[in-house]
């Protein structure tokens, strides 16, 4: 008898911190922004560095518009391939449990676009698919941050 109400408790414990954690993946750390965009509170350094992938992102976004123009496919391809999947390998777990999951979702279909538009330029798509491409992954970049700000720990 004793077992079994044991039992029962670790699994009502165990089914409350799944329950827990989930919310908290799902939610990331929140809260009302000062706009009306949901806030994301990070750490300054966590601020720092998401700021940080992001001007990379539009910087390799510059880059392939130039490469682009100038129909210089090696140049496209390789910067939308230094903003791809691979820039995104090293994030901490915990920056990561702190971002919302609509906000990890774009942050990664933006990553895996950049992949997308570098194999496009390597296997001889035209200018007008590849700007595009560009397009519509700017749209992401777009969306985010009309739906986000990153605020500071207080």
């Amino acid at each position: 008898m004793f077992t079994n109400r044991f039992a029962l408790v670790a699994m009502v414990l165990w089914i409350a911190t799944v329950a827990v954690f989930a919310w908290f993946f799902v939610r990331g750390n929140t809260t009302a922004g000062t706009d009306g965009r949901t806030a994301v509170v990070l750490a300054p350094a966590e601020r720092d560095l998401v700021l940080g992938e992001m001007r990379g992102l539009l910087s390799a976004s510059q880059q392939v518009v130039l490469g682009i123009r100038q129909g210089d496919m090696k140049l496209v391809a390789k910067s939308a391939r230094a903003a791809g999947m691979a820039s995104a390998a090293d994030v901490n777990p915990a920056l990561m449990a702190k971002l919302p999951v609509a906000f990890k979702s774009l942050g990664m279909s933006v990553h895996r676009d950049m992949d997308d538009l570098a194999l496009a330029a390597e296997s001889g798509k035209g200018q007008a698919d590849l700007l595009g491409m560009l397009s519509d992954t700017m749209s992401k970049c777009v969306a985010c941050h009309s739906a986000w700000q990153l605020q500071p720990v207080q």
